[in-house]
């Protein structure tokens, strides 16, 4: 095989892990799925957090002498590690970058599939099914063979139920899991890059000014949003967010669309974070100001 054809084959690979992504916007971003190595990965290393903050937890309770029976230190690990858990992937996927600690180290993040924000209901829901999907089944499985509780035949099946269903990732070109179909979510790659962009055009932005009802239109999920497409650096994209923005705004174009975006990112930025020090909270275009 030539040099040629290796590079169209691997655009051609590359190619099939990128989805349309427009947002309310109208943009279309075309994020990358994410593999299910990185995938995997980055459930072991999230899981690997959460064992270590099991053990400080159990040793601490050993310490003070709240529990010494085996019966309620195995309590204490089942009902811990499920709240833990779900409070872990649940919380950090809530929260602004989308991913937990695992998903960041491997590069990777959840996105609503339709392009709108990520919701809790969906967030909760990818989580929730996690639990049907793995760890339900394997908890009872370990629990029940440490009590002798459980036959050969039934830990059989309940380790087919959890690979059969941790695999459903592997035999759909989105990358799914139960949890992402019922929930309506991606698992993608996140953007790593600095913006330098943001650097070198650092005196031109802050020569643009905006007014406040200029910045008064969009919210933190609007600001969000700016800040991944510059990220990604992509002028096609760009121009389009800016000219987005300015047909919105009412402004002509006077300016290179990547120092009118980051100058309109900053002041938006400095914006909501005033009226986040006055208890204003701004989500979206759509709540009040």
């Amino acid at each position: 095989m030539t040099p040629a054809e290796t590079l169209v084959r691997q655009r051609r690979a590359q190619a099939k892990k990128v989805r349309q992504f427009v947002t309310p916007e109208g943009v279309d971003l075309e994020l990358k799925i994410a593999s299910s190595g990185l995938r995997l990965g980055a459930l072991i290393v999230d899981m690997m957090l959460i064992v270590g903050a099991l053990i400080v937890f159990t040793l601490l309770v050993i310490w003070l002498g709240i529990a010494s029976r085996s019966d309620i230190m195995v309590s204490i690990w089942m009902l811990g590690g499920f709240l833990l858990r779900n409070f872990w992937f649940i919380g950090f996927e809530l929260g602004q970058r989308a991913a937990t600690p695992g998903k960041r180290l491997m590069g990777i993040r959840v996105v609503a599939r339709d392009g709108g924000r990520l919701t809790a209901d969906a967030v909760v829901a990818r989580n929730l099914i996690r639990e049907l999907e793995l760890f339900l089944p394997l908890t009872m499985i370990s629990v029940g063979a440490a009590e002798d509780m459980v036959g050969a035949w039934t830990a059989l099946f309940g380790l087919a139920w959890a690979l059969t269903l941790s695999l459903f990732l592997f035999f759909n070109r989105d990358r799914m899991r139960m949890g992402d179909l019922i929930a309506g979510t991606w698992v993608v790659m996140a953007t790593r890059a600095r913006l330098d962009r943001d650097i070198a055009a650092g005196e031109a932005a802050q020569a643009i000014l905006f007014d406040d009802a200029e910045l008064a239109v969009y919210g933190i999920y609007e600001l969000q949003e700016l800040e991944r497409v510059l990220r990604t650096s992509d002028a096609r994209t760009m121009r389009e967010v800016a000219d987005t923005i300015r047909a919105k705004i009412g402004r002509p174009v006077a300016e290179e669309d990547d120092v009118f975006l980051i100058s309109y990112y900053r002041q938006l930025k400095a914006r909501l974070e005033r009226g986040l020090l006055f208890g204003k909270r701004r989500e979206d275009k759509y709540a009040s100001d």
